[in-house]
């Protein structure tokens, strides 16, 4: 894949879905929702035989960590000669990600494939009060957890000479100044040659960041998805387009806990509709 064809993300266009989600809309985010979901319920089947916990309170802002200015002061960058080498190519670095960037990495880039990481699983237990939340409602976003039967799936893309400071310069804006991220040497396999695997770069959300939000009931994280936005947009269409990307890796791409929070959407969708539309949807 071109550096030009790099820019629009994988698998979905540039300009986004068709009918995003509106302005500041809970009732255009659950339209949305459901109107993509409820035929056929695409996690619902994987999800429904999980034990389901009792509801839990939201966190809110004041349950954020509280540290000091400087503590809060993400670290930069690694230098160049931390960064994780690419055998083939000295000049050349490995991305990983996870979340948002599998869909909208906004930086040029050579390559790209998609594939795994062992020993880690994704969690929504990263509070965000910029891209898909606020100071008073922060959103919920994905992090890594170290877990020594884990696997979790994303998209590694491959910058070279220039794009390398290029892409680290705005992912440590967007990643770590504005998302409290750190950086971390992780190990992928690509889907197609999962035998030669990668050293790559991930940004990870550890417990000791202040917008750590941590664990909770699945239905919790989903009342609290469907409930904000930030500049980046609704945090159920982060949420959507996550889910999509999983589908499009296949049946051996597996993730319990963002199939546990979908289907806790679908099931509370109507109470964020207005009646009509709900029924209009069904």
């Amino acid at each position: 894949m071109t550096a030009a064809a790099g820019r629009g993300g994988w698998g979905f266009p540039a300009g986004g879905f068709k009918g995003d989600l509106g302005p500041g809309s809970a009732a255009g985010a659950a339209k949305r929702c459901q109107a993509r979901w409820v035929h056929p319920w695409s996690f619902r089947a994987r999800a429904r035989d999980q034990p389901r916990r009792p509801p839990g309170p939201v966190p809110v802002s004041g349950t954020m960590k509280q540290e000091s200015a400087a503590q809060n002061t993400p670290p930069a960058s690694p230098p160049p000669s931390q960064l994780p080498q690419d055998d083939c190519d000295p000049q050349a670095l490995w991305i990983f990600g996870y979340g948002s960037l599998v869909w909208r990495p906004d930086f040029a880039y050579s390559d790209s494939r998609v594939g795994f990481v062992r020993g880690y699983s994704r969690r929504f237990w990263q509070g965000d009060t910029f891209h898909r939340g606020s100071d008073k409602m922060p959103g919920r976003v994905v992090t890594l957890l170290e877990d020594r039967e884990g696997c979790t799936w994303g998209v590694a893309y491959q910058v070279q000479g220039e794009q390398v400071n290029e892409a680290l310069k705005y992912l440590n804006v967007r990643e770590a100044v504005l998302g409290s991220y750190d950086t971390k040497e992780v190990t992928f396999y690509p889907q197609d040659t999962p035998d030669q695997p990668l050293k790559a770069l991930a940004y990870v959300a550890t417990p000791q960041n202040p917008g750590y939000l941590g664990p909770a009931p699945e239905e919790a994280i989903a009342t609290q998805i469907l409930a904000c936005r930030g500049f980046s947009g609704h945090n159920l269409e982060y949420l959507l387009r996550l889910a999509d990307f999983m589908q499009l890796c296949g049946p051996q791409a597996q993730d319990e806990h963002l199939a546990a929070i979908v289907d806790a959407v679908g099931t509370m969708l109507p109470c964020f509709c207005p009646t009509e539309q709900a029924l209009a949807l069904v």
